[in-house]
């Protein structure tokens, strides 16, 4: 199991990113770079590429409709050749409000256009003239083209944030690997086994992501409560009613009515109240926060349930003890 961090920058990327080299020493595996409305992901990675010698960086994620895939294609090629082959390229749909709101684009269609998008970047990877009848229409007029420069890899890693059953589906099917949002290891099959068990036995394992906030010690468990704005303001405010998919997803997972409870007082704009109506055994469950025997007890189900990158975000002030510790506890 690897060990991974999303970089968190509410004020400075730069000096944020500073503080990858040590996390890197720290034993740190892969680095995650987000991007929602505002600053793009791929020029920080590129920074990261600069700064760092051993670890991976990736996208957490590039929106689809935001780029052709063939700029996804070439984002990732530039990303893997200053970094050295360290790149990945993960992909998701985002939601309405980001694609529409924001980039003013018709969000539509996001697990046909992820695969189409699969589908393009490995083929301009393998600098294979591009030719596509889909959504994405190649050439749209004129003469097909292939990548002018050489890609260090011919198949650079491919995530995918899904949670929808069908779009777990095609992850599974096509791309290198999964990014879950709200996983809790001991439900994870039972949601998601069926989507999961299409994978080609003949390709590599997929890669699963996940993980939570982390905090070590025998008086840190009410750090757990710092989960609640972020799952109140998911289930809660991400989608009408009827099209949320973390409220679909906390449902299923056994909280349902918490669930409506947590969107009807979000969307009425009760944020505090719905951040204080999140269960407590969700926020257990979706963390690693607790004395050393637990934390090594939550290492083992998320590894048992199929979990090969370990994505935490570290509490407190001492972030490269935290991240070395762990490190020491995937072995």
């Amino acid at each position: 199991m690897r060990l991974g961090t999303s970089l968190m920058y509410a004020g400075d990327p730069r000096s944020a990113a500073d503080q990858v080299t040590g996390w890197e020493r720290a034993g740190l595996d892969v680095v995650w770079v987000s991007e929602a409305y505002g600053f793009d992901a791929p020029t920080i990675m590129g920074y990261l590429a600069a700064r760092t010698e051993r670890v991976e960086i990736g996208s957490a994620i590039l929106p689809l409709y935001s780029r052709t895939p063939a700029l996804l294609a070439q984002t990732a090629a530039g990303l893997d050749a200053m970094s050295g082959g360290r790149a990945i390229l993960g992909l998701g749909a985002s939601g309405p409000q980001v694609i529409e709101g924001w980039h003013g684009v018709r969000y539509d269609k996001p697990v046909a256009r992820t695969r189409e998008t699969i589908a393009i970047c490995r083929a301009a990877w393998r600098r294979e003239v591009l030719v596509n009848d889909g959504l994405y229409q190649l050439p749209l007029h004129g003469k097909p083209l292939k990548m002018l420069t050489h890609p260090v890899r011919d198949r650079i890693p491919i995530y995918v944030a899904a949670l929808g059953e069908a779009n777990v589906r095609m992850t599974a099917e096509v791309a290198d690997g999964w990014i879950p949002f709200l996983y809790v290891p001991e439900k994870a099959s039972d949601i998601w086994g069926s989507a999961l068990s299409v994978r080609d036995p003949e390709l590599p394992p997929l890669e699963i992501v996940a993980g939570g906030m982390l905090a070590i010690g025998d008086d840190v468990t009410d750090l757990r409560d710092l989960g609640r704005p972020l799952i109140a303001l998911y289930v809660g405010g991400m989608g009408a009613r009827g099209r949320n998919f973390y409220h679909d997803l906390v449902s299923r997972y056994g909280y349902a009515a918490e669930a409506d409870k947590i969107q009807e007082l979000y969307l009425s704009g009760r944020k505090a109240e719905a951040a204080a109506a999140v269960p407590a055994e969700l926020l257990e469950r979706t963390s690693l926060i607790g004395p050393e025997s637990y934390v090594r007890d939550r290492i083992a189900a998320f590894r048992e349930s199929g979990v090969t990158v370990l994505n935490v975000t570290p509490i407190g002030d001492d972030a490269v003890h935290l991240l070395a510790t762990v490190k020491e506890m995937l072995g």
